[in-house]
């Protein structure tokens, strides 16, 4: 099987990037969030490079779906003096308490100075930004306490800017997923594919479970092996990636007629496995071993 580089097309990206631009003088702080599975694939540079001005909350949501060390070690990188990291998860509501509070500390003087004027209580304004499908919607959701943002397990389902009233004194102005013009990291784009902020129906999905694969294979041999039966990965050590994914086809039964591996069944079986964490925590952003080097 050839490698295939993963590819998009932008549609709404520039339009988004626009918006972001436009309001962000409306906004007192920025919270933007990523996919804590890949807390470095999923941060977008434009927007880093957009939002560079104001304090940044960083809310590392799915944390309960990633690998804990490797959450920790990100969160931690991503702590600075105008930058707040925070795990999440927009399932459990995990974190979401901690938001006020990382708030106060960054804006403590803009706050001190309302509170001179007699504006004690008014409300912080905080745009949204993040990758498409990084659980932005379903977050506000749980931060409103009720169901104020549409939500799909999809890519770009929140199309426009919307601003939401929260009972947590923060009004929330939602901006719609948006992606970069170009993938200089194979890695990154393979990542983002995997995770599902780049819609499915636009990718070669074989080539997309491959690359998880391989992931799995060497970062997590034991979670593999124990979900699809495998004896051991050194058993599999002569095989590709691909072959290693036709195997796992082999033992679940996905044979069609003439006994052949019906391959693309078995992509989609992977793929919706992992994001739905059932092969186990795992995270496809490593712990760099060494200065610029971030993924595996």
């Amino acid at each position: 099987m050839s490698e295939k580089q993963i590819q998009w097309f932008p549609g709404h990206m520039a339009k988004t990037k626009r918006l972001i631009s436009e309001n962000l003088k409306n906004v007192d702080i920025v919270i933007e969030i990523l996919d804590a599975r890949i807390p470095y694939s999923s941060r977008n540079p434009v927007i880093s490079k957009l939002c560079a001005q104001k304090p940044v909350i960083i809310l590392l949501n799915k944390a309960s779906l990633a690998d804990q060390k490797i959450t920790k070690y990100w969160s931690d990188k991503y702590t600075d003096s105008n930058t707040v990291c925070i795990e999440t998860d927009c399932i459990t509501g995990k974190g979401i308490d901690q938001l006020p509070v990382a708030i106060k500390k960054l804006l403590s003087n803009k706050i001190e100075k309302y509170d001179a004027k007699g504006m004690s209580g008014r409300s912080v304004k905080a745009m949204v930004v993040g990758v498409p499908n990084v659980g932005k919607s379903s977050l506000i959701n749980k931060i409103c306490g009720n169901k104020k943002a549409k939500v799909e397990n999809r890519p770009g389902v929140t199309l426009d800017k919307q601003w939401v009233s929260t009972n947590i004194g923060i009004l929330l102005l939602d901006m719609p997923g948006i992606l970069w013009p170009k993938f200089e990291d194979k890695t990154v784009g393979e990542n983002l594919a995997i995770t599902g902020a780049i819609k499915d129906d636009i990718l070669d999905i074989e080539s997309v479970a491959t690359a998880l694969v391989s992931r799995l294979r060497h970062s997590y041999p034991e979670l593999l092996c124990q979900r699809y039966k495998l004896d051991s990965i050194e058993k599999y050590s002569e095989l590709g990636d691909y072959d290693l994914l036709l195997a796992i086809g082999k033992k679940r039964g996905c044979i069609i007629s003439g006994g052949e591996i019906d391959s693309e069944r078995v992509a989609n079986m992977i793929i919706d496995e992992y994001r739905a964490a059932k092969i186990g925590r795992i995270s496809l952003d490593v712990i760099p071993t060494k200065t610029g080097e971030e993924n595996a």
